[in-house]
């Protein structure tokens, strides 16, 4: 984030890949000194244990310097981190910062100054939580993805699609939205390869030989 038109501020995030809300943010004067704050704050806040969480990180700096690893290593989190050259190895990050840049509230230009920045992220990160249905949980709010509550509302949903389909069959042309909970989540999943291009990548591998 540009403020003043002179400084460059990073923002550094925490979010949780299988409940969706983003759990806590910075955008500090330092990010050397507290990248290492915000994962702590994160374990205390989330009453997280030993050995319970993986961090999946850039490898900027702030992420992989000796301070972060030690930070790291005496709260039990397990570090990861994304491959080199690959841009799409961090996908929820990725998705995060590009719905906070296509909001239509980001302003187009620089923030006056640090206090103005903190203040627009805060109410972006309350949007994001409490107000955006995310596409990726089936379309309730990550709150109330990472408080439980979206079982029962998808279960209540889905009740009232079978009685609108019902009422009014002709309307529908094929199922329903989908509306069973995500329960698996993948950082990058392998991309599965077709029958036909499989057979092409087995003929070249014989005339290869």
């Amino acid at each position: 984030m540009i403020v003043n038109q002179r400084r460059l501020v990073s923002l550094i995030t925490g979010k949780s890949a299988l409940n969706g809300p983003t759990t806590t943010w910075r955008a500090p004067r330092r990010r050397l000194e507290l990248a290492g704050e915000v994962v702590r704050d994160i374990c205390a806040r989330e009453n997280i244990a030993p050995d319970q969480v993986v961090l999946h990180s850039d490898n900027g700096s702030p992420m992989n310097g000796a301070t972060m690893l030690a930070t790291l290593q005496a709260l039990g989190v397990v570090p990861s981190f994304s491959r080199p050259s690959v841009s799409n190895d961090n996908p929820f990050s990725e998705s995060l910062f590009k719905t906070l840049k296509y909001r239509p509230a980001y302003p187009r230009t620089a923030f006056a100054n640090l206090l103005a920045a903190r203040q627009w992220v805060g109410g972006f990160v309350h949007w994001y939580n409490h107000e955006h249905r995310h596409s990726a949980i089936q379309f309730v709010m990550p709150a109330q993805r990472y408080a439980g509550l979206d079982e029962a509302l998808l279960r209540n949903r889905n009740a009232v699609y079978q009685a609108a389909r019902a009422a009014h069959p002709e309307r529908w042309s094929g199922d329903t939205r989908n509306s069973w909970p995500v329960t698996i989540v993948h950082l990058n999943p392998e991309k599965t390869t077709s029958s036909a291009a499989k057979v092409e990548e087995d003929v070249l591998l014989k005339k290869a030989a």
